[in-house]
């Protein structure tokens, strides 16, 4: 693909559009898993910091001693509340309660497909656009027993298809396969690398 937008204002016309188009193959859950039972509704912050030199997503992982998705790299989000008025509005106060990402620094640009997880949750990523200044040391609180770490992957990276590695599991006596994807220390697997791989489509392909 071509080179990404440098200015942030090129950047969010430039995704508007991308996130406008279909995806002809999109991943859209935890195979074979997904089409078993009733889908919960909830939302996540896909956040793209916008750095000059080189944007990158912002990503978290949970503390080691959580009862579900313990030590997990994953996206802030979780299941809507009342008062939301949309996955968005979901996806946002999540952020804000997480890592202390305020609404008003993030610029709602589109959504992926819904990814049902293994769990029956119909999940809907929220793509925002951070713009610079911004440092996560001082920018973001975590929330204390929640969050251990919140990191950023280069942005290049997750649109390189190529570096998306499928494992293959078994559960319940049924096969099934999942996405993984490498940076650093660290291991984006499951739903978040699925979520990943769709915006790298929607990102990858020509207008």
């Amino acid at each position: 693909m071509s080179a990404l937008p440098l200015h942030p204002t090129e950047a969010r016309a430039w995704l508007r559009a991308q996130l406008a188009r279909p995806l002809p193959h999109p991943v859209g859950g935890d195979a074979p898993f997904y089409p078993r039972a009733a889908k919960q509704p909830a939302a996540v912050l896909i956040p793209l910091v916008w750095h000059t030199d080189q944007p990158t997503v912002l990503l978290t992982r949970r503390e080691a001693g959580l009862r579900h998705h313990a030590g997990q790299v994953c996206f802030p989000g979780g299941k809507p509340e009342h008062h939301d008025l949309n996955a968005a509005a979901t996806a946002l106060r999540e952020a804000h309660e997480e890592i202390g990402l305020t609404p008003q620094r993030v610029q709602v640009l589109g959504e992926l497909p819904p990814y049902i997880t293994i769990t029956a949750f119909s999940v809907t990523p929220v793509v925002g656009l951070i713009a610079p200044p911004f440092d996560r040391h001082t920018a973001l609180t975590l929330q204390a027993g929640e969050v251990a770490e919140v990191f950023e992957l280069p942005l290049a990276l997750a649109l390189d298809l190529p570096r998306y590695e499928r494992h293959h599991y078994q559960r319940d006596g049924i096969e099934g396969s999942y996405l993984a994807l490498r940076y650093g220390g660290h291991l984006v697997w499951g739903a978040t690398a699925a979520m990943l791989y769709n915006l790298a489509q929607h990102l990858q392909s020509v207008p």
